[in-house]
């Protein structure tokens, strides 16, 4: 496998803010990229993000937009002036929404990377044939990567299993950003498609998203330095 650096982003999914800023402070310094999600991107918006990069951390807002071109596309441009690194779209919306949203944020924001999301690490074969998909999931994955590379994206967001395949087909400059990281004898929780994150950085990954290992260790930080340890491949 090729090697190169792999970071680690923390999934900051937790109830409330208050709390969110108390974990960071105690990983300030140990730690570079944070994910915030949905839940609490809703819940304090803009204002939260800032508070965040204003700790110092690169932001990775996982929103995962899924709408008609126009409304995503509209959705990244509100994102202007937000300290926001990078952005998740589904790239199950499409070449044309993917494309509007990769347009709005070179528009509005050039360094802002937008990432088409495969399929979520929390399906397996079975629920993606639930919802009308016949291919298994590293075909699927394979099929909406190349879509969303080819739609003007710059990163994908994929399990960790699929990373050697799609390490053989794209560009090396493509970002794959990889969910479903555990670290080893840890619960995958309602992950489906899960490896150790020394097994991820070895496949090509960029980034490794972990949350819960870290934010339920007695010891977050010391938590997060172990999984950095282990991403070091070189």
């Amino acid at each position: 496998m090729s090697k190169h650096d792999c970071k680690l982003i923390l999934a900051l999914d937790l109830p409330d803010r208050a709390g969110a800023l108390e974990m960071l402070s105690k990983l300030k310094g140990g730690l570079e990229w944070v994910k915030i999600g949905l839940q609490m991107y809703i819940a304090y918006g803009g204002e939260f993000v800032r508070d965040v990069a204003s700790m110092g951390f690169k932001i990775f807002l996982d929103l995962k937009l899924y709408d008609i071109p126009n409304t995503v596309a509209s959705a990244v441009r509100s994102l202007d002036g937000l300290p926001v690194s990078m952005l998740t779209v589904h790239a199950s919306g499409g070449r044309e929404m993917m494309s509007a949203a990769a347009a709005a944020a070179a528009e509005t924001n050039p360094e802002l990377s937008v990432l088409g999301v495969t399929v979520l690490t929390s399906f397996n074969a079975a629920g993606l044939s639930e919802t009308g998909v016949a291919l298994p999931p590293e075909e699927q994955v394979s099929l909406l990567a190349k879509l969303a590379v080819d739609s003007g994206l710059r990163g994908l967001v994929c399990s960790p299993l699929e990373l050697k395949r799609l390490r053989g087909t794209l560009a090396e400059d493509v970002k794959l950003i990889t969910p479903g990281v555990r670290p080893s004898g840890v619960s995958p929780d309602e992950q489906k498609r899960v490896m150790t994150p020394a097994d991820a950085a070895r496949y090509g990954a960029n980034f490794v998203v972990v949350g819960r290992p870290i934010l339920r260790a007695p010891d977050p930080l010391e938590a997060a330095r172990a999984i950095i340890s282990d991403l070091d491949i070189r």
